[in-house]
């Protein structure tokens, strides 16, 4: 089966205090959104990569791409005004009589490695989903209407990370229905559509650069992806 990758890089720099949208942030010499592509050519270079960022950044990322040498072939698709929008901007790239899986990814997860995303295209051509999680390590409390809280089983829980692959005719077709609430996330997209998400073992270090701190932590991360080039 054909494999794409959805790369989402909408994202503003808000939370991370800076004017740069934090995909295009220089992070262990390269911008944070061409690590993430690299990852994926380095898991199978046959990847249809779909770089999905604002009409307004695409000059932007262009000459990025130009000024770090970066050769990965990807196409070039326009974000929306929210994530649900981006996303279905990309999939309709896709051919639609195309047997085929796409993985979405968010672009400021530079630290993918391999093996999720080959186990990810796996389990879902077998299951249709595969969605990457990681147990809580912390308690876990939940607030109520009254203003106190309720401890509950950290064991019954789980943090979602991306990527959340699927056999694309799939996810098309829950991206072509109304979402009756905001969705976070692709797998609450499918899963309204009737979709059974299946999970698979994601990484601590699949972290979302989503704050000053989280710079610092993939400063530290990114380089090992680089040892056996040097």
């Amino acid at each position: 089966m054909k494999k794409y990758a959805l790369i989402v890089a909408g994202g503003s720099g808000s939370r991370m205090e800076s004017e740069t949208p934090k995909q295009f942030l220089v992070v262990a010499g390269l911008p944070i959104l061409i690590h993430t592509l690299r990852r994926f050519e380095e898991a199978d270079p046959d990847i249809q990569l779909i770089v999905v960022i604002a009409s307004s950044e695409h000059q932007t990322w262009k000459q990025l791409v130009a000024r770090y040498g970066c050769k990965i072939p990807f196409w070039l698709a326009n974000g929306g005004q929210t994530r649900t929008e981006s996303v279905r901007n990309g999939l309709a790239m896709i051919p639609d009589k195309e047997d085929s899986l796409v993985a979405i990814h968010d672009g400021v997860r530079p630290c993918i490695t391999a093996d999720i995303i080959l186990r990810s295209y796996s389990t879902a051509a077998q299951k249709g989903s595969a969605v990457a999680v990681v147990k809580l390590k912390d308690s876990l409390r939940e607030l109520t209407a009254e203003g106190t809280s309720v401890s509950r089983p950290r064991e019954d829980f789980c943090l979602v990370q991306t990527p959340q692959t699927f056999q694309t005719s799939l996810i098309k077709k829950a991206y072509s229905f109304p979402q009756k609430i905001t969705m976070t996330d692709d797998a609450g997209v499918a899963e309204q559509a009737g979709i059974v998400i299946y999970l698979i073992q994601g990484d601590y270090r699949n972290l979302k650069a989503t704050t000053p701190e989280d710079l610092k932590v993939l400063e530290a991360f990114l380089p090992l992806f680089y040892v056996k080039e040097s």
